[in-house]
């Protein structure tokens, strides 16, 4: 019988509550900031995936991510969950880098493409989310993953709905 060493992780996070309290008073962009700054506290989802060196500017956020085992699927290479989680992240945060304070988004959908494996010798990944177009209801944005090389791993789409926040 074959032994495997037991591997953990610890991770820890603020309320999300606190962060939901800034929604309707500041623009989409100053939230962004004010997360990168340290100001409010990055949502739980950034500690889960363990996503890093967020970056924004109006219609454009990047966020990075180093492959590491708990990514894995049972193939042995990063899940698609998590690539998706990180390209839905880079698109709808572009989009919410272009709304005034008061109006919020949701995601309608999204449209993956996965164009390479990824494992822990990958090395750190990096994702941008571009805003393609936004109108008054609706914004398309995409994202695209990239290794070290600059090579693309997997590019997305996303709809996202645009409304006033009660």
């Amino acid at each position: 019988m074959t032994q495997t060493q037991g591997r953990t992780r610890t991770f820890t996070w603020s309320d999300p509550a606190a962060g939901a309290a800034h929604l309707g008073r500041r623009s989409g962009l100053e939230l962004m900031q004010a997360m990168i700054a340290g100001e409010l506290a990055a949502p739980p989802i950034m500690h889960l995936v363990d996503m890093s060196r967020m970056e924004a500017e109006e219609g454009r956020v990047a966020v990075e991510l180093l492959p590491q085992e708990f990514h894995y699927n049972p193939l042995g290479t990063v899940h698609g969950g998590v690539i998706s989680t990180l390209l839905d992240t880079a698109a709808a945060c572009a989009v919410h880098t272009t709304l005034p304070a008061g109006v919020g988004y949701t995601s309608l959908d999204l449209n993956v493409k996965f164009l390479r494996p990824v494992t822990v010798d990958s090395g750190l990944l990096r994702c941008e989310g571009t805003v393609l177009q936004r109108g008054r209801r609706t914004a398309l944005a995409e994202a695209r993953l990239t290794d070290p090389a600059g090579r693309l791993v997997a590019h997305a789409t996303s709809t996202c709905l645009i409304f006033p926040l009660p």
